[in-house]
């Protein structure tokens, strides 16, 4: 199977793209949908996830790894990163299976995985990924922000903002409003090199932290 990747260069056409949301990870599978750059599965962390994250926010709170998996190795490559936090297996098996639902749903042999423990936003201007698609979940603390397709202004993107924020550059179209994902919530996130989506990648950006709340950040891209 040939893979959506694009490599072509970005033209000005006008196109129309929009976000399937649903409570079932089978919405993961619209990503493939032409008019859709967002597939989100609303899903609820397990709570008992909930004391080895707590633990390792504790124990590690400038924690940060970055590995190549295989739906084979995750759970014995990601155990061992967390071999000494306590009760480390429900967040183990949470990861290892979106590793495996990653590369059966883009047919990959390997993922490339992020996780990492947040203090400040890692990206907090509005930009679109120059990939072809990622995988992104919050599993505690504020999660991703994004704005629908009709609500940018594409011409205020990057250094065409002139360094203003992003309240203040334009690039959010009048009458609009910036929409959040939900901690937890699995999300696909269409990029510029996806075959024929060029202009039309998800524009996000990292929330703004609250005080005293890191954010943990699990990202998945194709691996190189």
């Amino acid at each position: 199977m040939n893979l959506p990747i694009s490599s072509t260069i970005a033209t000005n056409e006008v196109k129309s793209r929009i976000s399937s949301q649903s409570k079932f990870p089978s919405t993961l599978t619209d990503i493939y949908r032409d008019d859709v750059n967002l597939a989100v599965w609303q899903h609820s962390l397990n709570e008992n996830m909930t004391p080895c994250i707590e633990s390792l926010i504790k124990k590690k709170p400038k924690f940060s790894t970055v590995m190549i998996l295989t739906p084979n190795n995750a759970y014995q490559h990601i155990a061992e990163c967390l071999n000494d936090i306590e009760h480390n297996h429900s967040l183990c098996e949470h990861i290892s299976l979106l590793v495996d639902m990653f590369c059966t749903l883009f047919e990959l042999e390997c993922a490339g995985l992020r996780l990492k423990l947040l203090n400040q936003p890692m990206c907090p201007k509005f930009h679109v990924d120059n990939v072809p698609c990622r995988l992104v979940t919050t599993l505690h603390g504020p999660a991703t922000q994004w704005l629908p397709h009709s609500a940018v202004n594409r011409g205020k993107l990057g250094r065409n903002s002139n360094g203003l924020a992003d309240e203040c550059s334009g690039i959010i179209n009048p009458d609009s409003h910036v929409e959040q994902l939900s901690c937890g919530d699995i999300a696909l996130l269409k990029g510029e090199h996806w075959h024929n989506n060029e202009q039309a990648g998800l524009v996000h950006r990292s929330p703004a932290t609250a005080q005293n709340i890191p954010r943990l950040l699990l990202t998945l891209d194709f691996a190189s």
